[in-house]
């Protein structure tokens, strides 16, 4: 296979699997990255590095080669992410990109969006079903991208794909978030400070979730899909499960700090994923966890 595709956000928690995955499958790759190294190099893979904030950028980088395939996961990704005002600029930075790359031969898009356009009060999330309606400016901002580039698309002949992504975790996740820090705080012997975790998520591995990327854009499936695991698991018996596996004995401070959201369970339906894309997990969690306890304890120091 000499298909090419581009990947943008390919320094990403995701987009580091996703490439590698994507050049295991035999594309030719062309990842850009902005802020991070990828950390790994490959024949079939080239790295430039754009600001695609920069609309002038994005322009040049789309005529210059003129791509059939997009994959673009790129957006800001900090911790504050939800709220962040640049939430607007990567809409208009989004719809210039879709823009050049339907206009210079583009064929096939896959979007990256979020769990995180669904209106949490429900609870249980189906595509075309749960209202996009999230209180955050970062869910309103994806689902408006998703409600121009879905009709964008269609009016111009791309297969158009979004991935709506759940919740995920996996070698690469920011050190902060609720796993690698309980992990490392665990390895370290330290207490370890969280909300009370009676709540219930939906989490998939970083590699379960790329795998499922690169099957739903290789397929003949379009529009929203989640990504998902389907099977709510609360986060209490995430943390206790790690305190076994690392066979931990200090203290886990339960309610210390504040939750993180409000709503007791966020939960994905997965029959148009498992069913349609015919695609299941290949890690249990506690397989999962296993990898990531292993992978923390040889970069816990990086």
């Amino acid at each position: 296979m000499n298909e090419r595709v581009l990947v943008t956000g390919a320094s990403g928690f995701i987009g580091k699997q996703l490439v590698k995955d994507l050049i295991s499958k035999g594309y030719n790759v062309t990842g850009v990255n902005f802020q991070h190294e990828i950390g790994f190099t490959h024949k079939n893979l080239d790295i430039i590095t754009v600001d695609l904030l920069d609309s002038q950028a994005i322009k040049e980088l789309i005529s210059a080669s003129k791509y059939e395939n997009l994959i673009h996961l790129a957006w800001y990704g900090d911790a504050k992410c939800h709220t962040h005002n640049s939430n607007i600029d990567w809409v208009a930075a989004s719809i210039e990109l879709i823009k050049h790359f339907c206009e210079n031969s583009g064929k096939k898009i896959l979007i990256a969006g979020s769990i995180s356009e669904y209106d949490f009060e429900y609870g249980y999330f189906k595509e075309n079903l749960t209202p996009l309606n999230n209180k955050s400016l970062y869910g309103k901002s994806k689902a408006a991208l998703y409600t121009i580039a879905k009709a964008y698309c269609k009016q111009n002949n791309i297969d158009f794909k979004w991935a709506r992504i759940f919740n995920l975790y996996g070698q690469y996740e920011r050190p902060q978030r609720l796993m690698p820090y309980v992990i490392t705080s665990m390895l370290k012997g330290e207490d370890v400070k969280v909300s009370d975790c009676l709540k219930f998520q939906d989490y998939l591995h970083v590699e379960d979730v790329s795998d499922a990327l690169v099957k739903f854009f290789e397929s003949s499936i379009s529009d929203a899909l989640n990504i998902c695991s389907g099977e709510p698991v609360r986060l209490k018996t995430i943390v206790e499960k790690i305190k076994e596996l690392t066979n931990y004995q200090g203290k886990i401070l339960y309610g210390a700090i504040p939750s993180g959201f409000e709503e007791p369970i966020v939960v994905g339906d997965a029959t148009k994923l498992s069913q349609e894309l015919n695609w299941k997990p290949a890690f249990t969690l506690e397989e999962g966890l296993k990898q990531c306890i292993d992978w923390w304890k040889e970069h816990i120091n990086d």
